[in-house]
């Protein structure tokens, strides 16, 4: 098991579209993630457990990744989470 640490970075936190990225990127995996933060713990990674973490801008979670390519899919996670995403105002031509 390999694990790290990530600080949240979007100024809007985790909601629904950061969460479908996160969620798209280990579409696959086998392996098992586990989340832990201040707020709670998510022991299966799924986009509704992911998103009632209420992950906020400055938020440290640690990541926990057991599996094939644990030490990648950890970094390449801790990195998604550090990402300031820059979805455009829907509704806005």
């Amino acid at each position: 098991m390999i694990e790290h640490q990530a600080t949240i970075k979007n100024q809007q936190g985790i909601h629904c579209r950061p969460s479908a990225v996160i969620m798209k990127t280990l579409e696959g995996y086998d392996g098992t993630i586990r989340l832990h933060c201040e707020k709670g713990d998510c022991d299966q990674l799924t986009i509704l457990g992911l998103m009632s973490l209420g992950l906020e801008f400055d938020d440290t979670i640690t990541i926990q990744v057991e599996g094939r390519d644990e030490e990648h899919v950890c970094k390449e996670l801790a990195e998604l989470f550090e990402t300031e995403f820059d979805f455009p105002p829907q509704g806005i031509p």
